[in-house]
């Protein structure tokens, strides 16, 4: 696909906002606009806040390439306000966005479509208070996870493995929500497969395994450098590799994702996979892993910057 047109376009890099992952997405659109730069495209930055429709008229944007992570940017609220002003767009539309962010409901529609999915339950602030909401009773129903239903990065979870920590857990997951989802904690693996393409047209990349400290990958093992190993191919069976890859790809074609996604799982020791949650505006500094797992296949920060970037073309061109 020729990129001449787009170099004509003026793109601006959305990136910032208010979510709890501000510091996050800066990096990934500062690399992002330092990519579109070098490859000779009139791109310009833009940290988004309460004037973005202004800042969008006043700078001519043309084309919107959204590295906005959580809500405000990944949830379908940012491509809502851009189909408005008619100003395309990199990335999955309002509807696979707005799913996808939410956990609870991207597990129910990936479940009913046959994709392995954690059993869990929603706990309301509003409906039931966190002091007020039972932990299990049962032994077996120990540990558990806890975390907000709609945030990225980690951010609000707890693996809680007696009752005298949940209260605490819920609180911490209400602090980023208003809704908590709880959900058995599964041994094994951490893995992750990031998914390019169109929504009937994607294409899987090589696993990666995530070898955090203590087995939990949270904020800290994510981005604190040297915390967490990461392995690319994942040392994984042949075949189960193979499998993470189907489900990743059937996740993005479900969901109607477009341009990027990356597909988190759990899978147990016997081997058996779970989807914990799919991610539609990947990571994008220099270390992330959407281009970790894109350099496996010969293709460098730059060439996936403009991939990305032409399912804003492709956007465009159907309006």
């Amino acid at each position: 696909m020729s990129t001449q047109p787009l170099t004509q376009m003026r793109i601006g890099v959305l990136m910032g906002g208010q979510s709890a992952e501000r510091e996050i997405s800066l990096k990934s659109g500062t690399a992002i606009h330092a990519a579109l730069l070098r490859r000779g495209y009139d791109a310009v930055a833009l940290d988004v806040d309460a004037a973005l429709p202004e800042q969008l008229r006043n700078r001519k944007i043309e084309i919107a390439f959204i590295a906005l992570h959580g809500p405000g940017g990944e949830d379908g609220t940012m491509q809502g306000l851009l189909e408005i002003m008619g100003i395309p767009y990199t990335g999955s539309n309002v509807r696979a966005s707005a799913i996808a962010l939410h956990k609870h409901a991207a597990k129910a529609l990936l479940g009913y479509h046959g994709i392995p999915v954690p059993e869990g339950r929603v706990i309301r602030r509003t409906d039931e208070g966190t002091a007020v909401a039972r932990p299990p009773r049962r032994k077996s129903g120990w540990p558990v996870v806890i975390k907000p239903a709609t945030q990225g990065s980690t951010f609000g979870i707890s693996i809680v493995r007696k009752p005298a920590q949940w209260a605490a857990a819920l609180r911490l997951a209400h602090h980023y929500d208003s809704e908590a989802l709880v959900e058995p904690y599964i041994p094994g693996h951490e893995v992750t497969v990031s998914v390019l393409g169109e929504p009937h047209k994607p294409v899987a990349l090589p696993t990666i395994e995530i070898v955090a400290p203590d087995g939990f990958y949270d904020f800290a093992a994510k981005y604190e450098k040297g915390r967490s190993q990461y392995k690319c191919p994942a040392p994984l069976p042949a075949r189960l590799r193979k499998q993470l890859e189907i489900l990743a790809v059937r996740c993005f074609a479900i969901l109607e994702c477009d341009g990027a996604a990356r597909v988190d799982f759990r899978v147990t020791p016997r081997g058996r996979p779970y989807v914990l949650e799919v991610n539609t505006v990947p990571g994008m500094t220099e270390t992330s892993l959407l281009p970790m797992a894109a350099a496996k296949v010969g293709i460098d920060y730059d060439s996936l910057t403009e991939r990305i970037l032409e399912s804003a073309l492709r956007r465009a061109r159907t309006a």
